[in-house]
């Protein structure tokens, strides 16, 4: 099963032996909490399988917004703890890199709101001979002003991702996390590290502090 919420999409997957059974993809990015694990089981009666038979969960761990982030990580590790199975967490922005044909140096960047980009940068197939490596992250995560980033120094030759218009360059691939890109990633990265999402900067939330004193 794959999960991303780290975009307004809210996506749900089932992927087995490098092919998609069944996906659920609902754009509201005020309604991750709501809609996930109903995307979650329709996804599963889809392709067929109970959630007792999934091997493994693979979660898109940012960067993203804070709240929907936080809807697809805690979901992702509820689901790993309850079933007995790994959860993969991977970088959202490598999984649209994954699935996005590219014949050079390639930008993704998503919507990190406050008019700034969520953007990494890859390499192209030639730079590893096409060996079943997957694409190589040349620079990021970062997040900033989508004018600041140096298309012309990376290289790039085309962009994806729910920024990609903003650079002049081609758009290619999906705007958003697909399952068979998350599920491309975790498979290349083995065995799961530490859960930990990519947040990027401090979430705009904070504790309140000390009441100030009030003397007569």
């Amino acid at each position: 099963m794959a999960l991303d919420t780290s975009t307004p999409a809210v996506t749900a997957g089932v992927v087995r032996d490098g092919v998609l059974l069944a996906e659920r993809v609902t754009q509201d990015g005020r309604k991750h909490g709501e809609l996930l694990m109903p995307g979650v089981q329709a996804a599963c009666a889809e392709a067929g399988v109970r959630l007792p038979e999934l091997d493994a969960i693979v979660v898109g761990a940012g960067p993203g917004p804070f709240t929907g982030l936080r809807v697809g990580m805690v979901t992702a590790a509820a689901l790993g703890d309850a079933l007995g199975v790994p959860v993969h967490g991977v970088c959202s922005l490598d999984a649209i890199a994954a699935v996005t044909p590219c014949e050079g140096n390639l930008l993704v960047a998503t919507d990190a709101r406050r008019r700034e980009v969520y953007w990494a940068a890859y390499d192209g197939p030639e730079a590893h001979d096409g060996a079943g490596e997957g694409v190589r992250r040349l620079t990021g995560p970062h997040v900033g002003a989508a004018e600041s980033i140096g298309v012309a120094d990376l290289h790039v030759v085309a962009a994806a991702g729910t920024m990609a218009d903003r650079f002049g360059l081609p758009v290619a691939g999906p705007a958003t996390p697909t399952p068979l890109g998350l599920v491309a990633v975790a498979a290349l990265h083995g065995v799961p590290g530490p859960l930990e999402p990519l947040y990027l900067r401090r979430p705009d939330a904070v504790p309140p502090g000390e009441r100030k004193k009030v003397t007569p």
